[in-house]
């Protein structure tokens, strides 16, 4: 069993110039959304239509659900000399029991965490630093579990994701909660090791922007070969573009 994690996010278009809520939230937005308060859907998300998702369960693969509240700041572009001198943004999510759980298990058995858009990258990896924060202090309060922008290359990793998940399950069991609900501020840059998400489902960025960054880090810099590629064949680049499988 494979598992593919999407993100529902709210009704709200703010793109740079889109500066209003739209009269029609379904332009712009995905099929399996739910939750108001995001400024942007997961654009790879709209290539999504109920029939497909059928389609994709029919093949055995698991769907399970993550919240990120997307800020406008995910579209800021890099305009620093120094990735280091970037101040990223921080953005709130939620994840249930269930989801984690079901992570937990397919991490567990093998198999291969699919993340549908960048956004829910960042949910997914923020998971395993709030795990290693449990595991050393299992007191710790939701909002003391927030991911720090460069935490992740400052911490020891010294456990396996399974590991990690384990603590973030006894954390929502000991409180009685049926999901997480922290911040991350993670950015996701070359050098970056994955934890959870072996699988990207993604459309093309923008140039110095922090998803093309995270798609690097990815590819473990193969990212100009595929946007040559795209470019060569004419693909759609951005929100409403093409969008690409990619398995490093």
């Amino acid at each position: 069993m494979k598992i593919a994690l999407g993100c529902d996010h709210g009704g709200y278009a703010m793109k740079e110039d889109i500066k209003k809520q739209l009269e029609d939230q379904s332009q712009y937005q995905t099929v399996y959304a739910k939750e108001l308060g995001s400024a942007a859907a997961p654009t790879a998300g709209l290539h999504f239509t109920p029939e497909l998702m059928d389609t994709i369960r029919a093949k055995g693969v698991g769907i399970a659900e993550v919240t990120l509240h997307v800020g406008l700041g995910t579209f800021r572009p890099v305009q620093e000399d120094e990735i280091s001198d970037h101040k990223m943004h921080s953005e709130w999510y939620s994840i249930s029991e269930e989801t984690a759980q079901r992570i937990r298990e397919t991490k567990a058995a093998g198999h291969r965490v699919i993340a549908v858009g960048t956004t829910s990258v960042r949910t997914l990896e923020s998971l395993y630093y709030m795990g290693l924060k449990l595991a050393a202090n299992p007191d710790l309060g939701e909002e003391q579990l927030h991911v720090g922008q460069w935490e992740p290359y400052e911490t020891d990793a010294a456990l396996t994701p399974v590991e990690a998940l384990g603590h973030i399950l006894r954390f929502l069991d000991r409180h009685g909660l049926g999901s997480l609900h922290s911040s991350t501020q993670i950015i996701i840059a070359p050098g970056y090791k994955y934890k959870i998400v072996k699988m990207l489902v993604t459309n093309f960025h923008q140039p110095q922007s922090t998803l093309l960054l995270l798609v690097s880090a990815f590819v473990n810099g193969d990212w100009r070969r595929i946007y040559d590629y795209a470019l060569a064949h004419d693909f759609r680049f951005l929100s409403y573009g093409d969008s690409s499988l990619l398995i490093p």
